[in-house]
């Protein structure tokens, strides 16, 4: 009973026996059989069944094609390819143009890309402006000043009333 629970699937044994009558087991595989056949009767019963099988397929006639069979297996071989080809240059248009869309798409997606890095990495223009707007409020008054020594002797008496901020008052 022991020997009978060790035993693999009934489905398994039968490939397994399939392929020792036909030499195609390793070393180790065709030991373990051998070991199997030696040891469980109805394992050995069923390798000689299975060999009686073989012996008889081998009895059976062989039936004879014709020519007008390889004509015919040509011949549906020759449609099948032939509707192949056909379905091919039916669909190749449409795998054209599939092609061109992924390839204008491809080309938008880059432009948008390349306008969206540029616009990020160039400097904005209306930045100075922004940072020199103190400036311009009271460009009116700069304008009388005649002399820059002049102008950095009153930021420094505080005449404008401000803190040191930005490059004016640094004297760049």
């Amino acid at each position: 009973m022991s020997q009978r629970s060790a035993q693999p699937d009934p489905e398994i044994l039968g490939e397994e026996l399939t392929a020792y009558l036909d030499g195609e087991l390793d070393a180790e595989t065709s030991r373990r059989i051998e070991e199997l056949l030696a040891t469980d009767a109805s394992v050995r019963a069923r390798l000689q069944k299975m060999e009686r099988s073989w012996d008889l397929l081998d009895e059976l006639e062989r039936p004879e094609l014709d020519a007008a069979f390889a004509r015919s297996t040509l011949e549906m071989v020759t449609v099948a390819v032939e509707d192949d080809v056909a379905q091919a240059r039916e669909e190749a248009p449409r795998r054209r143009r599939v092609q061109w869309l992924l390839g204008a798409a491809a080309l938008v997606c880059l432009a948008l890309a390349g306008f969206t890095l540029v616009l990020a990495l160039r400097p904005d223009p209306n930045l100075r402006a922004v940072q020199e707007m103190p400036v311009l409020d009271r460009l009116e008054p700069y304008l009388q000043i005649e002399d820059l020594e002049w102008l950095r002797l009153l930021h420094e008496a505080d005449v404008f009333g401000e803190e040191d901020s930005g490059p004016q008052a640094s004297g760049q």
